[in-house]
């Protein structure tokens, strides 16, 4: 499975629209396999889509998103898991080893997401 997450420093971007660089991992038996940085235009959404359907990225992690954004990617059969929050490598490696977001890298106030990665 390959993932995107929006990076700010090594955290998840707070605001997907203040985002430039992408974390774009493949997660293969429990283990990050390969990780690279990729830039991107946050206001050009059918580049970011046309870009992650190119890599064969199935999942989007990032903080908070507008409804407008996440519906074009959804619509780009991208999985949208917003309102995430916190240092990426501990969400990789938490997608990597029990295949969910967990519910501490959460925005407060957000529901947890209790959705698997695999669907």
């Amino acid at each position: 499975m390959k993932i995107a997450i929006t990076t700010w420093g090594n955290r998840v971007s707070p605001v997907f629209d203040a985002a430039q660089t992408l974390l774009i991992a493949d997660i293969e038996n429990q283990s990050i396999h390969s990780k690279k940085y990729e830039s991107f235009q946050p206001d050009d959404i059918i580049a970011l889509a046309t870009l992650l359907n190119r890599e064969k990225v199935t999942a989007l992690v990032c903080g908070a998103i507008s409804e407008t954004y996440a519906t074009r990617l959804v619509e780009n059969r991208i999985r949208m898991f917003a309102f995430v929050t916190g240092n990426t490598m501990d969400i990789l490696d938490c997608l990597a080893t029990h295949n969910i977001i967990k519910p501490v890298f959460m925005m407060p106030g957000c529901t947890p997401i209790a959705e698997t990665l695999l669907a």
